[in-house]
This record gives structure tokens, sequence and C-alpha cells, in this order.
């Protein structure tokens, strides 16, 4: 969900190629969550091995993520922890969402309308436990390397962007600047087009890259308002905001200093407030990126999951030698 800051930042478009030579800190969930929703059959069912088991994550791990390496990028991808406990009001409305289209999608298949079957199947997307940790066993083998956040996913992209060891953040949401990530880059795992919400077309998207330092000067404040002005819109740790609030109202209410005529709507809204601000991040990491393990790769995605060996194998070759630049943790 995240934050509507869509029309108050400034976005840039970029290509793959501008990217060339940079180390990315990339939202796991919110990646692998894409993967999941974008990569699926006609009928909109994800895609599985013999067994039943779920592999859409994966493939997008494996391919997209390959793409970025021969790119010249270097992905570091981020999970998330424990969210707080004030997102639990999100996480149950989104699990109801997935509920509503389970549903959906099995009277859509009765009938036989594969349209509207998919378009329902894209919204009932969940990642397991199961499904996580193969994902960081693969990221292992492929030589990309992956951090465990201690909460938010994004909050500890920030932090390693701001360390300085690694460029920029890469994820769809614009939350990762409420936790003052100084870039964002937007859009990278999409192949040029993304599925409109509550439909079945596709529109042409680039990938995108937002300053922090550039949108704050731009709106005339620092990060501290920005915080404000997204508590006012409604975050997932306060969804909905303030009734009647929109982007622009609320940059307009935080602009004439007049916030604290709001603080009461926003239930314990400091709180709120921190959880952006000293959002909690772990510095236990170490960022290198090596050369794949063929063997490992081909036993989980072949030998597990019946991926086709020869594409798997060719695959391989495309990143098999390339240059991981291991020059130090903060050189990008």
């Amino acid at each position: 969900m995240g934050i509507n800051l869509k029309d108050l930042v400034i976005k840039h478009p970029i290509e793959l190629e501008d990217l060339k030579g940079k180390k990315l800190a990339v939202d796991a969930f919110n990646t692998i969550f894409q993967f999941l929703s974008i990569i699926r059959q006609p009928d909109g069912a994800p895609l599985k091995d013999s067994h039943g088991n779920v592999t859409s994550h994966l493939s997008g791990l494996f391919y997209r993520t390959t793409n970025l390496l021969e790119a010249g990028i270097m992905p570091a991808f981020v999970f998330d922890g424990k969210a707080p406990e004030e997102k639990q009001a999100t996480q149950e409305a989104r699990e109801q969402v997935r509920a509503e289209a389970r549903e959906k999608h099995a009277e859509a298949i009765e009938k036989g309308n594969l349209e509207e079957a998919k378009k329902y199947a894209q919204q009932t997307s969940r990642l397991t436990g199961e499904m996580i940790a193969e994902s960081k066993e693969l990221l292992d083998a492929m030589g990309v390397p992956w951090v465990q956040a201690l909460s938010e996913g994004e909050a500890q992209c920030a932090y390693i962007t701001k360390k300085g060891h690694v460029w920029a953040t890469a994820s769809q949401d614009y939350d990762a600047l409420l936790y003052g990530t100084p870039r964002l880059v937007r859009n990278l795992s999409i192949s040029g087009k993304k599925k409109i919400a509550g439909t079945l077309k596709y529109q042409k998207v680039s990938i995108e890259l937002i300053d922090l330092a550039e949108t704050l000067n731009f709106l005339g404040m620092d990060i501290d308002s920005l915080i404000k002005v997204a508590l006012l819109i409604g975050t997932d740790y306060n969804p909905g905001g303030v009734a009647g609030i929109g982007p622009k109202t609320a940059l307009k209410v935080v602009r004439e200093g007049k916030f604290s005529e709001y603080e009461a709507k926003i239930p314990n809204w400091k709180r709120l407030f921190s959880l952006f601000k000293d959002a909690p991040a772990t510095t236990d990491y170490s960022l290198n990126w090596k050369q794949p393990d063929e063997k490992k790769v081909k036993e989980i995605l072949v030998g597990r999951h019946d991926f086709k060996e020869d594409r798997v194998a060719s695959t391989l070759k495309r990143i098999t030698g390339i240059d991981r630049g291991q020059k130090g943790l903060g050189e990008f």
C-alpha cells in the first residue's frame, strides 16, 4: 500500500544503463510480491512445479535479477523483520482483500471467465515463510547478498543508503523517503509495463529516480515536515489519515504551520512519527557480491522445481565471470 506521495515528489525517468556500476538496496518483500502478482499463467494461477509448489517468486528473482547483474547493477535484497504493532490494521485489511479476491477468482473460474479470473488472482498473492527462506537460499547461490532487517525492510534500505554502502533504495513504495533514503528508484523490476490496478490492462512505465534532497527543496520543507504530511494523508500505521485531507491539503497545512491543529485527529501521532524518524536498523550485515554457485542454483531450480535446465544454464552463463567489483563496502 504505502503512502501516496506520487503527486508531491519530483520523479526523473532514467534507463537501466544509467544505473550501471551502482549498488542498490532492494526492498525484497515489495519486489517478490510483484513477481508473485505479475508472473502468472493465462488463468491467473501462479507458476507451479509438478508438486504444486508456487515458483513465480523464484522465476522473478532468478531471471530479473540476472538482467540487473548483466546490466552492471549490484542489488542487495533487504527482507522485512517484525512489523510494528501499529501496522496490524493495514495487514488485516490486506488479508481481507486477498480473501475476497480468492472468492471472486473461484467464481470467475467456475463461469469460465479467464480475464476476470486473472484479474482477481493477481490480488491473492501471499508470501510464506518457506518462500522467504528459499528466496534467500537462491540469492546466496546466485552470489547476491541479502540483509535481514529488524523491522521494516524499507527502513533498513534507507539506513544502508544513508551510510553510503549502496547508492539508492529500490522499492515501489514511497515510504522509503519517509525513512530518509537519499535516493529512491522505482519500477526497477518491471519489464517496461505495469498493470493498471483493478484491470487487466497495462501501461508503459520507465524506471524513476527520486532525489530526497531535491524533493524537499522543491516542497520547501525538511524530512520532519514530510513525515507530518504523510501522517495527515495516511500511512500503513494510520490508514486513512485525517478525513478529508489529501496530499495537496496536507502539504498546505504543514507549510502554514497548522499541523498542531490536527494532532488530536491522529491518535498517538508522536509514536507514529518516531516509527519513521527513529526506525530500528541493524548494523549486522555485509554486502559481498560473489560468483554464482551454478551447481546450487541448478539444484534449487531444476532439481526441486522443474525449471528447464537448458534455460537455467544459459541464464547462468550471462552472469558467470561478471566483475562483481569487490572494492569495499562503502564504494559505489
